[in-house]
């Protein structure tokens, strides 16, 4: 199981985002007491003002090479654990990589 799926509308990713974090980056993936796996996310900025979510949307926008307007919270905007809409028109093999590729493997 991975922290994303894929909809009709594109893919919803779980993640969990810890703010002032000592440096910006992605993690390995956590899994909630309901069993699903969110991938660790980490910002340095203050969760004051919706800053901490911004910088995680230009993180992943950056990370995944897709516009930041591609980019939605639609749930957790105030909570660790988010869901987040990647709007594409079509699954691609590439943007699965891309995905795949944000999760770093524990030693």
């Amino acid at each position: 199981m991975s922290f994303w799926q894929y909809d009709k509308i594109g893919y919803i990713l779980r993640i969990k985002l810890t703010p002032n974090a000592s440096s910006c980056g992605f993690g390995d993936l956590w899994i909630s007491a309901d069993g699903l796996p969110y991938l660790k996310a980490y910002v340095t900025v203050a969760p004051e003002k919706g800053k901490a979510n911004a910088e995680l949307i230009k993180m992943l926008a950056k990370k995944l090479s897709m516009a930041k307007s591609s980019l939605q919270i639609i749930n957790g905007e105030t909570e660790h654990l988010k869901k987040i809409r990647l709007t594409v028109t079509a699954s691609s093999d590439d943007t699965e990589t891309k995905l795949n590729s944000l999760i770093k493997e524990n030693a």
